[in-house]
């Protein structure tokens, strides 16, 4: 009798493994696959393109849409990105100061030129602890002690040197310390 339960246990086991594999396999599926969405110029009355996208804004959660997107140099125009074009059509279906979609999609490259990415310079203050990530103080812990934002630079004291060394680095290799 004790060997009829012990078979029973291991098909249980089995199965179980077998689920857990599935689940698994599935779950890696879906994170492996990559949602793409596309761009959408929607044609707005010039100088509400800010009343606009505060409108797309507001409806986010109950349109399908990812992102809205506001170009100084594109007036009268906001870009929408969503996964399909009818979710974008039916995301400014009823909008105020909409004119029209212009028909077709907009490529990435498009719109790249206008995205700004943001400066290091700006995350980073003085009395901060960083991290250095690159050139010869690579791996080395500082504190900044004045930063020179045009130039994109900061001038850090050593934490690992025996004395006060100040050190002028480009602000592209330092990162906020994990500590700090």
């Amino acid at each position: 009798m004790s060997e009829e339960i012990k078979s029973t246990e291991e098909v249980q086991t089995t199965e179980e493994v077998q689920t857990t594999e599935e689940v698994q396999t599935t779950e890696e599926v879906q994170t492996t696959e990559e949602i793409k969405s596309h761009l959408f110029a929607i044609r707005t009355t010039g100088g509400q393109e800010k009343v606009v996208m505060r409108l797309l804004e507001a409806n986010a959660n109950k349109i399908n849409i990812q992102s809205v997107l506001l170009v100084d140099n594109l007036k009268g125009y906001v870009v929408v990105e969503a996964i399909n074009p009818s979710d974008a059509y039916m995301a400014v279906e009823g909008i105020r100061h909409i004119r029209g979609q212009l028909r077709g999609e907009l490529e990435f490259k498009d719109i790249e030129g206008y995205l700004i990415k943001k400066s290091t310079v700006s995350q980073l203050a003085v009395d901060n602890v960083i991290e250095i990530t690159g050139g010869p103080f690579k791996g080395m812990k500082a504190t900044i002690t004045r930063i020179d934002v045009e130039k994109e630079e900061a001038t850090v004291v050593l934490l690992d040197a025996s004395y006060q060394l100040p050190v002028t680095v480009d602000a592209n290799y330092l990162k906020l310390a994990s500590g700090a």
